[in-house]
């Protein structure tokens, strides 16, 4: 239970600072997003984290670069000076989809890997991981073009580990049949482990389809054992994103995943 850690998606609706209390209570670490740590204030933010005695363990979210905007460059830059700001080692990227009818996934993942090019020095200045994030299949074409982890671990090839590295969703890369293959390859490389559930039918949209640990088919020890393998011995965020969850009191949902976290991971 040590490596467990909260993804703030996961109660997403919960007040942060009390999110963090939580944590601190427990000893855990927390994944914060941009958003709300902008509502709250980037300094008093940091502070917060800080007096708490609570690790950052990401931040959530950079990429989005296949438009290939230098707005989206600029934004970049901002998102890894605010999770050095923080003290979060990781700034996860979700590289983005399709930007028009006639950009093609070959294109779109080219800029993909230009604006990592351009990104990952500043990144290694300011001691901030970019962490690419392969989504599931049916993401392509509005979120993320690298759907596989064997992608991502190609993508992030030509950069030092310790500047550009790769996150292992649970939810995104389960159904892959090279994906335990693709862990051992990413040995050294894997900055994140995110586990959540993969439960049917998917709702209308399909992004919050996450499921609370243990209602799915997703073996996560399995997972955890072949991360644990490649020799990645870092925290271990749940991050759910799902409507019913979300409509729940925080605290409920917190006592539940970490009760969850217990018996399907730890």
């Amino acid at each position: 239970m040590n490596r467990f850690a909260l993804n703030h998606a996961t109660t997403k609706f919960w007040d942060q600072r009390e999110a963090v209390e939580a944590c601190a209570r427990i000893g855990a670490g927390i994944g914060l997003w941009r958003e709300p740590v902008a509502a709250a204030g980037l300094a008093a933010t940091a502070a917060l984290v800080r007096d708490a005695g609570v690790a950052v363990t990401s931040l959530c979210r950079g990429g989005f670069f296949t438009g290939g905007d230098r707005a989206a460059i600029e934004d970049n830059r901002r998102a890894i000076e605010e999770a050095a700001v923080l003290g979060a080692p990781e700034l996860v990227l979700v590289c983005g989809g399709l930007p028009d009818r006639d950009t093609g996934i070959d294109t779109a993942r080219a800029r993909v890997a230009e604006a990592l090019a351009e990104l990952a020095p500043y990144a290694g200045e300011a001691g901030v991981r970019l962490a690419i994030e392969p989504l599931h299949p049916m993401f392509a074409s509005d979120r993320c073009v690298v759907s596989t982890l064997e992608q991502a671990v190609e993508l992030a090839a030509p950069f030092p580990a310790e500047t550009v590295g790769v996150v292992v969703d649970t939810y995104h890369v389960w159904w892959d049949p090279r994906v335990f293959d693709a862990i051992a390859s990413a040995a050294g490389r894997i900055s994140s482990f995110q586990v959540a559930d993969w439960v049917t039918p998917l709702p209308a949209g399909v992004l919050t389809g996450r499921g609370q640990l243990g209602d799915g088919c997703v073996d996560f020890r399995r997972f955890k054992t072949a991360v644990d393998a490649a020799g990645y011995t870092g925290p271990i965020e749940v991050e759910l994103f799902n409507d019913v969850l979300w409509s729940r009191p925080g605290p409920e949902v917190f006592a539940e995943t970490v009760e969850r976290f217990a018996r399907h991971v730890a």
